[in-house]
């Protein structure tokens, strides 16, 4: 249900006639599957161009794209069994749970995908590559994808460093400067701790980078650079299985783009490399 989970994700930060439509999507969804754009619009009393922006704010590339999501998620089936993850339940054969969690992960990279625009990694990879210290910051599930980040940062040169503690990493952006960058990993947007290291960040001038959920968030508000990740609602998931796919996706996509924008980064991630290599091979 990915379309509309991501509408109810932005509900607070919507114009009045775009929650008239948000409103009428999560009540009657079933209503979509019958209706064009225009004749969309005019039930609910908008205009059909509002209609067409609303789904291209939600990251589809119009209304018809639009449209087979929300059916994609009426016709998801479900049963009666107590739900662990998605569509996943205590009835679920192996078989069965690698199947949901392969599609699942195939539709959230596509999503997370369309979340995002190039000039926002562009952005990302500008501040990254020209800052004097990273901080990466994140708590649970997402301090680990942050200290993934870390590793891949420090094998291209870069001096990053990852906390998972939220008063340590309070701490230490409180020495920085206007050259430092601060790298915010939160799924929700607004865990409290993360918040108040970007508020920190932008109080000493110092850049943020943020990765939330899709929409305006605390910690995203106060981001030089919004990148976009999948959240879950906690009803429909064991553990942040999809988001942490999401997030890691994302950094994936960083660490790619900088090593192709720095030829002295390159080389340091061939040596290192061929270090851990010769070392393996050294006591085989």
């Amino acid at each position: 249900m990915s379309a509309l989970l991501k509408i109810k994700a932005i509900q607070k930060s919507l114009s009045v006639s775009e929650l008239k439509l948000a409103n009428f999507v999560l009540k009657s969804s079933n209503a979509i599957r019958d209706l064009s754009s225009q004749e969309l619009a005019n039930v609910i009393g908008i205009s059909q161009s509002s209609v067409v922006k609303f789904t291209q704010k939600l990251g589809y590339k119009g209304y018809p794209a639009f449209k087979m999501a929300v059916i994609d998620a009426l016709n998801s089936k479900t049963s009666g069994a107590p739900t662990l993850h998605g569509e996943i339940t205590l009835d679920s054969t192996l078989t069965q749970i690698a199947d949901i969690l392969l599609n699942s992960k195939m539709a959230v990279l596509s999503e997370t995908k369309s979340l995002n625009e190039q000039s926002a990694f562009e952005e990302a990879v500008k501040l990254i590559t020209s800052a004097k210290r990273i901080l990466i910051c994140g708590l649970g599930g997402s301090a680990l994808v942050g200290k993934d980040f870390s590793y891949k940062l420090q094998k291209l040169g870069l001096s990053a460093y990852a906390e998972p503690d939220g008063h340590a990493q309070l701490a230490y952006v409180s020495t920085f400067k206007k050259n430092d960058l601060v790298f915010a990993i939160s799924e929700s947007g607004q865990t409290r701790e993360i918040k108040a290291v970007t508020s920190q960040a932008k109080a000493n001038k110092s850049s943020v980078i943020s990765l939330t959920k899709y929409g305006s968030t605390p910690v995203s508000d106060n981001a030089d650079v919004k990148l976009y990740s999948i959240a879950e609602q906690e009803s429909v998931r064991l553990s942040s299985i999809i988001a942490r796919t999401s997030q890691e996706f994302i950094i994936d996509i960083l660490f790619i783009a900088l090593t192709q924008a720095s030829s002295q980064g390159r080389k340091l991630l061939e040596k290192s490399n061929r270090v851990v290599k010769d070392f393996q091979q050294a006591y085989d």
